[in-house]
């Protein structure tokens, strides 16, 4: 009954257009640590069943779907009520008992229909619309998720359900949907062992039941029962799983809150999990989830389901909130080279830096790191550190990445600028150079090529090679592609940072050379801090750049 997701936040700090988001069955909220996707889920739960507190940090509004007379019934009431009993009296024209698995309470049928008929901000909260709803919705995290799979009573079979156990024991189409999925996970069989009499427990047998011998008590199900694994006793991944997929096919809940599905889980898990949850899930429930997991989110994709992805993120400058479509997000996982670095995963950092080769990533990974260990404020937080093949593919993978409003930066060596045409005009648009803006960037980029007059200033010093006049126009144009994103290496090539160390730089033996230099052991007296200027200065400004709310390159 929820049509409208309100955040606090929008695609960028301090915007006034908040991001406003049309439910679908499934909503993942992705981002940073501490960006507050937890925080959304249980500010959701907080709203649907009318425990939540202000001020509100992450939701700004759930707007609500108008309900019929009848779809009240229809859609809540009829699901929890409870039938006349010696226990419960019968209900008068006001009143209806309602609950489920011995939980129950009695409310005001006018107060509750008058609401669901125009329910707005004010008048739900104040309403037994929340209370009712609270027997539909389920919030799992990393604890009470295994808990799904402990034994569970058997009740009257004769009679209604009073668990998620005793519902697929009775009803052998969700069973069979279920045991799909777990085979498909683990290539074993689940099924229902209700030999401890009374009660009914999970097991996962190699051998397929026979029909109906699951559900008997022969000696023959015994035995079948007895050489069956006991759910319980699997790992924890196992148990979270199979506990998950129960409460999405046979649990009760319309609203369905699940943080950190990933937990305990390992990669091939998470992705099958993400894939079966969005793909199972009926269009009556609504799901929420809370992951930091790329394998997960891929699993979602890849499901062909449409949900929504909402990325959060938040830092010195303000929170953000933008959702990310999946025809957007499907060429990070079909493009070989952005699925073969791990290019998804940087949807929960905030930020990343793209280098020309794998050697570059590692070096100015560890300059960062050692930035971070002595706090130095040019040290850039939850930072992912990529490469690409080459100078032209590092534009491949930082176009996608603003798109999805990620600050992702391109460092490159100097010779960037000696090819015009189709090369200069890749980085251009990968850094998203206005349109009117780029004939001068071309213009100029061929005035800093005769400038160098064919000297070798990649190997051989870089901007040092100019004449004062000149070098003052290269800093000038450098410090215009800064402002979007780029970030050329004035002194050359990576090679000749830290050049006081005096080591090989030679292209194959370098990075093995320079990391000996630099040392490993912070207690040693020859092991390298950071210093002022040199490639300590150079990661900074790309700190400054990450941390500028009004940065440059950025689409809205």
């Amino acid at each position: 009954m929820f049509k409208k997701l309100r955040l606090q936040a929008g695609t960028y700090p301090s915007s006034d257009e908040n991001v406003e988001i049309e439910l679908s069955p499934v909503t993942v909220f992705i981002g940073p640590n501490n960006s507050g996707k937890s925080q959304a889920l249980i500010e959701i739960e907080g709203w649907i069943t009318g425990r939540r507190t202000e001020p509100l940090n992450i939701i700004s509004d759930l707007e609500f779907e108008s309900l019929a007379n009848d779809q009240v019934y229809e859609k809540i009431l009829n699901k929890i009520k409870i039938a006349p009993s010696k226990h419960f009296p019968p209900y008068d024209d006001n009143h209806m008992v309602v609950g489920m698995y011995n939980n129950n309470c009695q409310v005001y049928l006018p107060n509750l229909i008058n609401t669901a008929l125009s329910p707005n901000k004010e008048n739900f909260k104040n309403s037994e619309l929340p209370v009712v709803l609270q027997y539909l919705t389920t919030r799992l995290d990393g604890y009470n998720r295994l808990s799904l799979v402990s034994s569970q009573d058997a009740g009257d079979l004769q009679g209604e359900p009073i668990n998620s156990f005793s519902k697929l024991f009775k009803d052998q189409v969700l069973m069979s949907k279920v045991r799909d999925v777990i085979y498909g996970a683990f290539r074993k069989y689940l099924v229902i062992d209700p030999t401890n009499l009374g009660n009914l427990r999970l097991r996962l047998s190699e051998e397929e039941p026979k029909d109906g011998l699951d559900k008997s008590l022969t000696d023959e199900a015994m035995a079948f029962h007895k050489n069956a694994i006991l759910v319980e006793d699997a790992s924890d991944g196992v148990k979270a799983f199979i506990g998950i997929i129960i409460s999405l096919i046979a649990g009760e809940s319309d609203f369905i809150l699940v943080d950190e599905p990933e937990a305990f889980l390992h990669p091939t898990l998470s992705y099958k999990l993400g894939k079966e949850i969005t793909s199972i899930l009926s269009n009556d429930k609504r799901l929420f989830v809370a992951t930091h997991s790329a394998d997960f989110l891929m699993g979602c994709v890849q499901s062909h389901v449409g949900i929504n992805i909402v990325r959060l993120t938040y830092g010195t400058q303000g929170a953000t909130a933008r959702i990310l479509t999946q025809d957007k997000l499907k060429p990070l996982m079909q493009n070989p080279l952005l699925r073969s670095i791990g290019v998804f995963n940087a949807l929960f950092y905030n930020a990343v830096v793209v280098t020309e080769a794998d050697a570059d990533r590692a070096f100015y990974q560890e300059i960062n790191e050692r930035l971070l260990k002595e706090k130095d404020p040019r040290g850039i937080e939850g930072c992912l550190f990529l490469n690409a093949q080459n100078k032209q593919t590092v534009w491949d993978i930082v176009k996608p990445l603003r798109e999805l409003g990620i600050p992702a930066v391109g460092i490159v060596d100097i010779d960037v600028i000696k090819e015009g045409g189709v090369n200069w005009n890749k980085v251009l648009d990968g850094i998203y150079i206005p349109e009117r803006n780029k004939s001068s960037f071309r213009t100029n980029r061929e005035n800093l090529v005769n400038a160098f007059d064919g000297k070798d200033f990649k190997r051989s010093g870089g901007i040092n090679l100019l004449t004062e006049e000149d070098q003052e126009f290269c800093s000038n144009f450098f410090d215009n592609l800064m402002e979007y994103g780029c970030f050329v290496v004035p002194i050359g090539e990576v090679e000749n940072w830290l050049s006081d160390l005096d080591i090989d730089r030679n292209k194959n033996g370098w990075l093995r050379n320079i990391f000996e230099k630099m040392g490993d052991d912070p207690s040693s007296e020859h092991y390298i801090r950071p210093t002022h200027n040199d490639v300590w200065d150079f990661i900074g400004k790309i700190s400054q750049w990450i941390n500028n709310p009004n940065r440059k390159g950025i689409p809205k």
